[in-house]
């Protein structure tokens, strides 16, 4: 942990004047000691501690700008000198505080040769020598032993708050992947359930456009087919402006089972569809679900892209063995019908719809495949566990 050695704020300044204030008091409190009880050593030497003392406290002002070295300095002037023990102190304590703890160790280490060498240059007549040196050992080790548990209460909590600020961050992108999620969840659902109806408008609106001569029956069917597949369509539009304003609801979602309403629905349109199935066993939803999604995908863009063609539809499966849904169309024999003014193919082989399809196969665990046949047909095949 670096020392800030910049601008002190305040409540720098207030602990850089308390820890001055302790080495001139310990100095002080030291050298009274001196003058009421002098030792047998020369004048001079109360003199020289005196200047040194003064020296080292005026020193600490410059202890967060070189914490290490100005320790080194006190803990070398104190192996002679008691008065600057104050101030070698608060400069063990600083390094304790904003070094690493190795430092602080080498540096303590150093502050206990300096104590022996100050017990046999100066011994105290009243005191043995080791109990002086157990008295200065004990004092070191308070001052060090609590620098290094703010040192470590900083290092925690500067930890909690990265970590703070990590799970902040993880739990914002989790939110947007979420929400991303949802979305493109939404879009699949509004592409497969609009989809399959727009087409039917589309196609039963691009033949009253191509015939208008047509027989009065013919165009009340065709108006009919529009008239029902517009109702429906606003119905699924509400269900999923419904998830929308209520995401904890869910959409009706369709089964395995409702496949044939979607092909009847598609042979009312005037599509040939043949429907061939070989299943050995009760279909799961899940299952049924992206099992029917291929199926409305394939009949959608066969009535977009193959207009007159038959298609063909395969879905054949046990448990244990999987199931294979499988949407073929020959050539188509006609023309496309033209659309009418404005629209667009959106779902061109290769398009959106069938990056959505292979996502939702992938989710489910199984595999796609799509592409154009031999004969000039298109070809689209889905694969789904079954378990058993």
């Amino acid at each position: 942990m670096d020392v800030v050695a910049t601008r002190r704020s305040t409540r720098d300044w207030i602990v850089d004047t308390c820890l001055f204030l302790f080495a001139v008091a310990f100095g002080l409190l030291t050298a009274s000691e001196r003058v009421q009880a002098p030792l047998p050593e020369p004048a001079w030497v109360f003199g020289l501690d005196q200047i040194v003392a003064t020296l080292g406290c005026a020193a600490l002002w410059l202890r967060r700008s070189r914490p290490v070295e100005l320790c080194v300095v006190l803990i070398a002037l104190a192996a002679f000198s008691e008065l600057v023990s104050g101030a070698m102190l608060v400069a063990l304590f600083t390094v304790a505080v904003h070094r690493p703890p190795r430092t602080t160790g080498i540096v303590f280490g150093l502050s206990l040769v300096s104590g022996v060498v100050y017990v046999e240059l100066r011994p105290e007549p009243a005191m043995p020598g080791l109990l002086l040196f157990l008295l200065g050992l004990a004092i070191q080790g308070a001052i060090v032993g609590w620098g290094l548990f703010i040192h470590h209460r900083r290092e925690l909590v500067v930890s909690l708050r990265d970590r703070a600020a990590r799970a902040e961050t993880e739990a914002h992108l989790r939110a947007e992947q979420a929400q991303l999620r949802t979305r493109e969840a939404i879009a699949r659902e509004m592409h497969d359930v609009l989809g399959h109806r727009l087409s039917l408008l589309s196609v039963h609106a691009g033949a009253l456009e191509y015939r208008p001569d047509a027989p009065p029956e013919d165009v009340a069917r065709a108006a009919k087919v529009i008239r029902e597949s517009a109702h429906q369509a606003l119905q699924d539009l509400r269900e999923v402006i419904g998830v929308l304003r209520a995401p904890v609801g869910e959409l009706p979602q369709p089964t395995f089972a409702d496949i044939h309403q979607l092909v009847a629905e598609s042979v009312e349109a005037g599509m040939r569809v043949d429907l061939r199935q070989e299943i050995g066993g009760q279909v799961p939803d899940g299952m049924g679900r992206t099992a029917y999604r291929v199926v409305q995908e394939g009949l959608t863009n066969a009535r977009k892209h193959a207009t007159g063609a038959g298609v063909r539809l395969r879905a054949a499966g046990a448990p244990g063995q999987g199931l294979t849904v499988e949407v073929g169309n020959t050539a188509p024999d006609a023309e496309p019908v033209p659309r009418p003014a404005g629209s667009t193919a959106t779902d061109a082989p290769g398009g959106q719809g069938l990056l959505g399809l292979a996502e939702r196969v992938a989710l489910a665990g199984g595999r796609l495949e799509h592409g154009p046949t031999g004969e000039g047909g298109w070809r689209l095949a889905a694969w789904l566990p079954w378990p058993t």
